[in-house]
């Protein structure tokens, strides 16, 4: 099949409302060909066939951070996606990035929630790296949660941003959770509302008979409380470092970004804080921890309206097997979708 071909294929199949799976080259792979590989990956995942998606022969796979034959780990017990799909494109990278759930082998019920990366170059799949949770109640809640319908609705062209806009924000809230003082750049919308691992973890409704705790009182923190108020209280002091943040995937039309990171942990003395009242509190994790992340953020207009992540509990320290060691400890961010900011 000759190139003019492929190009007048491509365009009947546009125009008829389909779209190519798998594309002939990387020129091709617009919104829809970068969701469709995303598609084709959690297909062949489920057939247990890395045959069933074109893969490039030297195609690089990490899970959890551990380096991995394409067609082991989750390879072998994957059974079928779950409800829960979130895709970010990136037309200008090549690259796309989602969270969905799945079901896998085990007892009725089993699965988790899978954040995962796609690089293509050339038609083939070139790099894959994917953070796991195998919980069955990440899966339910996940599955159960309402459906996030702004992450798949393009901001109003008037409020979209540059993707260094984007980068700028997301890496914000990084900032402003890291050793959290609550004096901090805190980018939130009024609206803004945040999902992990299915739970939602602002404005909830606060229960019959309850008192809403006042964040200007409160010694621990509550998802009654806004994105803004959260903040605000530097109740999150306790998260010591936030590092290795990588941003991989920008989507300039829907206002998204894609990031992974690790919260660290260190507990012990960081622990006791001086929060912005003026009242000392011991609060967080009583032993060394981190979160393995992956956050996807809606931002329209220079503010954060919704995200959704993982948390997956991993070992103090843990890195995530695309960076050297110096940048994996940094709390420098940086944009590795390879496309200039503007």
């Amino acid at each position: 099949m000759n190139a003019s071909f492929r190009i007048l294929t491509a365009s009947l199949l546009a125009a008829s409302g389909l779209a190519l799976a798998q594309p002939a080259s990387a020129q091709q792979c617009d919104r829809s060909c970068l969701e469709g590989w995303v598609d084709s990956y959690l297909g062949a995942l489920a057939k247990h066939d890395p045959a069933a998606v074109k893969l490039a022969k030297n195609v690089r796979f990490t899970a959890n951070g551990q380096h991995l034959e394409v067609g082991d780990g989750l390879w072998r017990t994957f059974k079928a996606r779950g409800r829960f799909t979130i895709v970010v494109p990136d037309v200008a990278a090549q690259q796309v990035a989602a969270i969905v759930t799945f079901a896998e082998d085990g007892p009725a019920g089993a699965g988790g929630a899978l954040g995962v990366r796609l690089k293509i170059r050339n038609g083939r799949i070139v790099e894959i790296e994917q953070r796991e949770t195998h919980d069955a109640e990440v899966l339910k809640m996940m599955d159960e949660a309402p459906a996030r319908k702004a992450f798949s609705t393009p901001a109003p062209p008037a409020e979209r941003m540059s993707r260094k806009d984007l980068a700028r924000i997301a890496d914000a809230y990084f900032t402003a959770i890291q050793k959290n003082d609550g004096k901090g750049f805190y980018p939130f919308a009024d609206d803004c509302d945040r999902y992990t691992n299915g739970m939602h973890a602002t404005n909830v409704p606060t229960p019959a008979g309850e008192k809403r705790p006042d964040p200007k009182t409160s010694t621990a923190l509550s998802n009654q409380w806004t994105c803004r108020e959260a903040f605000e209280s530097g109740l999150l002091h306790f998260v010591t470092r936030i590092r290795d943040r990588r941003i991989v995937a920008i989507d300039q039309q829907n206002g998204l970004v894609f990031a992974f990171a690790f919260f660290d942990h260190a507990a012990g003395d960081t622990r006791t804080f001086t929060i912005p009242d003026g009242r000392t509190v011991t609060g967080g994790p009583t032993t060394p921890f981190t979160w393995s992340i992956v956050e996807i953020f809606k931002i329209t207009d220079g503010l954060i309206h919704e995200i959704q992540a993982l948390e997956l509990e991993r070992p103090y320290g843990m890195q995530s097997g695309w960076s050297s060691w110096k940048d994996g400890m940094s709390d420098k961010v940086r944009d590795e979708t390879g496309v200039p900011q503007g």
